[in-house]
């Protein structure tokens, strides 16, 4: 059995012991070759690719073919600087300190020609005393930063194996051995853009007589009553002493704990129990409120306050239950006791250019993820640790994370400095993110166990039997022993499996076990329906692709590069083995031809949300045997086709309206099951009574058929199959691609969810062209707001609406919509463009006028 009891979650930390106001470390920064020595202005948080790119000297690698005019970037070795003035005064403090908090990897940093760090991994942060290297007046701090390809090829040439790093975009592999994101060397969905740099920011401080470096908020034990804490808390003193550490809420005086500290020079470790009473709980999106307490720990000197560090903070539990069943082996969370269905996707960074993500686009992605009904993201193995902000925003919002270790898609060097180094990286991000209550558990790595039994590496990289047990044996030290021996040290209870995901799916017994990756559609070119027979404990893994909107396209490509087939759209689909041809395979099964390039891409993006639908209706269908579904991918770090919901640009693709749809706390769904329709009710949290109405109409919108189910005890987390009959008797005889059956839910004799069901592929249904009256009015208290009001007289299916010169934050609050033959809906535009001209920039695009014929 497989287990987790998680502590208490931090929300946000400030470190406010002595640090200067106006940190220097932000301004100034100059950059140049090393080979070059012509230093020119440069920003820093930023990468050598962003400030090339700024001075013009790069062309811009997400545009057109320019890809590959940078790679010259990676061979090269760069170096930074930053000159500043200190008054003699500044240098009064007994500890200033310089810290790292992100180098983009192989860099050697001087201070005023002194080596002070090397560092070798792109996921640890430094901190580190300077005030014996600072002088008043002129001061100097460098950063070398060595070629990633340079450094690592020695490393390559001397082993006597090639690494089977797929993913890694180059004739030689060389990702594997950098402690770096693996995303960076290429992968399927993205471009290979090695940077260097100063990713995250650096910070001057000083400080007298102590600092606090950490506080770990551990719940002991929770329940209605009170929750058992204790602050273990991290003390760097400058010399020995006696203080006071004190416990308590931020915004009020009421002490939690004071406890008098005699601290030696150096590190100092204190645990301070204290308790919460009448606690109230942190729940994820969906279920309840995320509620977070502040609290504070101070340390005081002859009772003044000399250090402190304030924190948000979570009470829940986290139980991952993964242990054998009846019906296999499960895979499920528990909330507060409760068991939850997770809803939500795969996350990969949201740039190549990291510091170019700013915390407005993460905004924007988690309230993305809010309206899309998510309760759960799985921060991907071959990216990043996010920065702290993205976890803030995680336990504001209530979404659970999922946390891979970046390992993703190969094997690994298992020799003991890597392994140190990992070590160094695990317990580094450990600390960092254990205190947040959105961290639901840690894995391993993405796929790399499943692949050793299922991807033919031995006979497909001619490993010998002595070379591949040496392989084996290295996985197993660094998944099965150093990451869980850290993850125990450092979160103790905290959930820890070794891989994701944990079975195959190739099998019928694999969808019994674990979590899974079901690529059985796309990479397996198995149609949609595969789907509704293929359902896991827990879906963690699966997708289609699409192409990014006409919008997006038009920032990489010209109009004579509007063809799938042309090297532009070619060097933008980073799965060229299957990538477009697929889509298209798929989309000439499901849908008629298209008429051009931009029905190609609306098609596939429909071709991509339909697909999707089939899948997670299945999953949620199925609970409580499946307790999640997390798609893939939620975002892009490029524009390009992609599995993603949203695009490079965050405009929302229809797999996002989709999945909004399919997410909700109660969903409708229909499907044929042995011959039968049947109709289910999936619910979160409602619970009540309420009225379902089915009915059966052709495409003009004559009934054929219809039932109506009252007074239905809807319970909550759940799923109901309420109805099934012979799909023959809701036919009645009728040409089933001529037939529309639709199941609306009623509360309140309120009509609330509706999903829609076809009995034939769109391909087969000779629609019409429907007549569509759309006004577009504005409502003057709701600022950036235009209504569009849209009435058809026959079905219209994917009713897709665009805006002429549309910009990212112009954002359709539903689209790619069907409308039933006589059906009005009213559509919310958010828009900073003029109200008066949005009817004459609006475009209305259905699924038949997208066709060629």
């Amino acid at each position: 059995m497989k287990y987790l009891l998680l502590t208490v979650g931090l929300f946000f930390t400030l470190f406010t012991n002595g640090i200067a106001q106006n940190n220097p470390m932000l301004t100034g920064w100059e950059f140049s070759r090393v080979d070059e020595g012509i230093w020119r202005p440069a920003t820093v948080p930023g990468t050598v690719h962003t400030d090339l790119l700024a001075q013009h000297l790069i062309p811009d690698p997400f545009v057109g073919t320019n890809e590959k005019a940078v790679q010259w970037v990676d061979k090269k070795d760069w170096q930074y600087r930053k000159r500043w003035h200190i008054k003699k005064q500044e240098l009064n403090a007994e500890v200033i300190e310089l810290e790292f908090k992100g180098l983009d990897t192989y860099a050697d940093v001087y201070l005023n020609n002194h080596l002070i760090l090397q560092s070798a991994n792109m996921f640890v942060s430094h901190t580190v005393s300077v005030k014996e290297w600072l002088v008043a007046g002129d001061n100097e701090l460098r950063i070398l930063f060595k070629s990633p390809i340079k450094t690592d090829m020695p490393k390559f040439l001397q082993d006597s194996i090639i690494y089977p790093a797929g993913n890694d975009a180059s004739d030689i592999p060389l990702s594997i051995y950098a402690r770096k994101a693996p995303y960076h060397y290429g992968w399927d969905w993205g471009p290979r853009l090695v940077t260097s740099g100063i990713y995250r920011p650096v910070v001057l401080r000083s400080w007298n007589k102590a600092v606090i470096r950490d506080v770990y908020w551990q719940q002991l034990q929770l329940d209605s009553t009170k929750a058992d804490m204790q602050a273990e808390v991290t003390i760097e003193a400058a010399a020995a002493g006696e203080y006071t550490l004190q416990v308590l809420p931020a915004k009020s005086t009421p002490e939690l704990a004071k406890l008098p500290v005699s601290l030696q020079a150096g590190i100092n470790v204190i645990k301070v129990p204290f308790s919460i009473k009448k606690p109230v709980l942190w729940w994820p999106a969906g279920i309840g409120t995320p509620f977070c307490y502040e609290l504070q720990a101070n340390l005081l000197s002859n009772k003044k306050v000399v250090a402190t560090q304030s924190s948000k903070i979570g009470l829940r539990t986290i139980e991952v239950v993964n242990k054998p069943d009846s019906l296999g082996e499960s895979f499920y969370v528990k909330v507060n006791g409760r068991p939850v269905f997770m809803k939500g996707a795969n996350y990969i960074p949201q740039d190549n250019f990291l510091p170019r993500v700013t915390k407005e686009k993460q905004e924007k992605l988690f309230d993305d993820m809010v309206t899309s009904n998510f309760n759960m993201v799985r921060v991907w193995g071959g990216g990043i640790y996010e920065d702290d902000n993205f976890y803030r925003l995680a336990d504001q919002h209530g979404i659970l994370v999922w946390q891979d270790f970046m390992f993703a898609c190969t094997l690994y060097p298992s020799d003991p400095a890597f392994l140190e180094n990992v070590k160094t990286e695990a317990a580094d991000n450990i600390k960092r993110l254990r205190n947040h209550p959105s961290l639901a558990l840690w894995c391993g790595n993405n796929e790399v166990a499943v692949a050793i039994k299922n991807w033919g590496w031995q006979s497909g990289y001619a490993y010998t039997n002595t070379q591949w047990e040496s392989l084996q044996q290295g996985y197993d030290k660094l998944f099965k022993e150093v990451l869980p021996q850290q993850v125990a040290a450092y979160q103790p209870g905290a959930f820890y499996f070794h891989s994701s995901p944990i079975s195959n799916w190739g099998k019928p017994e694999d969808f019994t076990k674990g979590d899974n990756h079901y690529w059985g559609v796309w990479h397996g070119m198995e149609w949609f329906e595969a789907f509704n027979t293929h359902v896991p404990r827990f879906m963690s893994e699966y997708g289609f692709q699409s192409f990014p909107s006409m919008e997006t396209i038009r920032t990489f490509a010209a109009k004579e590069d509007y063809d799938i087939f042309s090297n532009v759209m070619q060097a933008h689909q980073k799965s060229p083995a299957k990538g477009n041809t697929a889509i298209k395979t798929y989309m000439l099964h499901y849908y008629r031809e298209p008429k051009d390039f931009p029905s190609f891409v609306y098609l596939s993006q429909v071709l991509q949300a339909e697909g999707m639908k089939v899948a997670i209706e299945a999953h949620r269908r199925a609970m409580p045997y499946c307790m999640g579904t997390l798609y893939w991918q939620l975002n892009d770090c490029w524009p390009g086709a992609s599995w993603s919901g949203r695009d490079y640009d965050g405009r929302w693709k229809a797999l996002q309206y989709y999945v909004k749809d399919a997410f909700r706390p109660r969903l409708v769904s229909s499907v044929i099951e042995n011959g039968q329709l049947c109709t289910y009710l999936v619910t979160d949290e409602y619970q009540g009574k309420a009225d379902l109405l089915m009915k059966a109409v052709d495409l003009n919108g004559k009934v054929i058929w219809q039932k109506e189910l009252t007074d239905i005890s809807v319970k909550a987390n759940t799923s109901e199959k309420l109805h099934a009959i012979d799909t023959a008797a809701v036919l009645q005889g009728n040409n089933p691609a001529r037939v529309i059956f639709y199941a609306q839910l009623r509360i309140d004799s309120k009509d609330m969810e509706r999903n829609i069901f076809y009995f034939a592929p769109a391909k087969d249904m000779n629609l019409e062209v429907p007549h569509l009256d759309v006004v577009t009015s504005k409502v003057a208290k709701d600022k950036g707001v235009v209504y569009i009001r849209v009435k058809t007289d026959k079905l219209a299916r994917n009713v897709y609406l665009s805006l002429d010169k549309a910009t990212a934050t112009d954002h359709f609050e539903d689209n790619y919509f069907d409308l039933l033959p006589g059906e009005t809906r009213t559509i919310r535009l958010q828009t900073g463009q003029l109200p008066e001209l949005i009817h004459q920039a609006l475009k209305v695009t259905t699924l038949v006028s997208s066709y060629k014929n």
